[in-house]
């Protein structure tokens, strides 16, 4: 999967400018598949404190942490989704697959939801399923148990480099069944409650923290900058900061979508790009893009 050196670093690139579609006229609908998914991982999280272990907690802590930062934020949002960095290709696989036991869904379906918002925030209006500016539960709900079907949907493409990769087509049909084997190994080592912290309570509370960092993302807090042509402008949220390896510097990531780095300033911790400066230093990652190193981005302004 090589993705930088000549893609636009601004750009959503599985939607061209020229894609055409509406993002603001569409209705949200029940997903069965996602919905129940989500269902099941809530109710073993509501049991989980019922199997408490102190080493089960232990799982809950590591598992999440490695999975929601070399998988979801290094490998499916920085890697994958952006090209902010270069990688080998057993890396890529191995943080693909990271990202893909985070639980939210494959590779390639994380790029098409990605982008989609990516693209209706950009436009002068856009859905509130888009903007995360629906009521706080019917949010939730639109969110993890159902999706967006526009009325006019723009034309979307993912690169050929990535979906007619196998391992990724792969891991797109399995997402689900990719807990298996960490559920088998945890039942194994630690009974119930290695197998409840370490796969229900992880994949709830990564989806659910996600969906609502990310509410909080397009809705409130401090900003720096304003991307003058998007309807939807982006915001940080400081106290997310470490939770989400970085990710919560939302306000920075929408100003320089493709720069590794989403922590820019003084006391902005970002774990992602600091785990992108080790792969560095290890000869594992290259072509680390950051706001030194990319061109000015027009219609950027200073709050």
């Amino acid at each position: 999967m090589n993705s930088h050196p000549h893609d636009d670093p601004y750009a959503v690139h599985s939607i061209a400018e020229d894609a055409g579609g509406d993002a603001a006229v569409g209705r949200v609908v029940w997903a069965p598949a996602t919905s129940l998914w989500q269902g099941v991982m809530l109710a073993g999280a509501l049991a989980a404190p019922f199997a408490f272990s102190w080493s089960g907690l232990g799982v809950f802590v590591v598992l999440t942490g490695a999975t929601l930062l070399i998988g979801h934020s290094v490998g499916f949002h920085r890697r994958l989704i952006h090209g902010s960095f270069q990688s080998p290709p057993w890396l890529d696989r191995l943080m693909m697959w990271l990202g893909t036991l985070v639980g939210m869904s494959g590779p390639l379906a994380m790029i098409a939801a990605h982008d989609l918002r990516d693209w209706g925030q950009r436009q002068p209006a856009c859905h509130p399923y888009l903007a995360n500016r629906a009521g706080f539960w019917t949010d939730y709900a639109w969110n993890l148990h159902g999706r967006l079907v526009l009325d006019a949907a723009p034309r979307q493409a993912i690169p050929a480099r990535i979906a007619d990769d196998r391992f990724y087509r792969f891991l797109e049909r399995t997402w689900m069944l990719q807990q298996l084997p960490v559920a088998v190994v945890l039942f194994a080592l630690g009974g119930w409650s290695w197998l409840l912290w370490g796969v229900c309570a992880r994949v709830c509370v990564s989806v659910t923290g996600h969906w609502y960092v990310g509410r909080l993302a397009h809705t409130t807090g401090p900003q720096r900058w304003l991307v003058t042509a998007s309807g939807v402008q982006a915001h940080d949220v400081p106290w997310a900061a470490i939770p989400t390896m970085g990710e919560a510097w939302h306000n920075n990531h929408h100003a320089w979508p493709g720069s590794a780095r989403l922590g820019l300033y003084p006391g902005q911790a970002d774990w992602g790009f600091a785990f992108i400066r080790l792969l560095e230093r290890l000869g594992l990652a290259w072509d680390v893009r950051t706001p030194e190193t990319l061109p000015q981005r027009a219609g950027l302004a200073r709050v």
